[in-house]
């Protein structure tokens, strides 16, 4: 799934959003609706992905 802010994203939040453009939604409604029902489909930040993206070895939490 794509993360928010992420070009794949904002590619389907368009796509999305033009879809309930075309059937009536106004044009306000139709963004808050759109990021909505991404958010529904779980696309969220899943936080780092390896090592290097949690940080200096000595910083991290747990590491006395």
């Amino acid at each position: 799934m794509p993360e928010p802010g992420s070009k794949e994203y904002d590619v389907r939040r368009a796509r999305l959003r033009k879809g309930l453009e075309r059937s009536g939604t106004p044009d306000q409604k139709a963004n808050i609706e759109a990021d909505e029902r991404l958010q529904e489909e779980g696309m969220r930040s899943r936080g780092p992905r390896t090592e290097r993206g949690r940080g200096p070895k000595g910083e991290r939490p747990g590491n006395d």
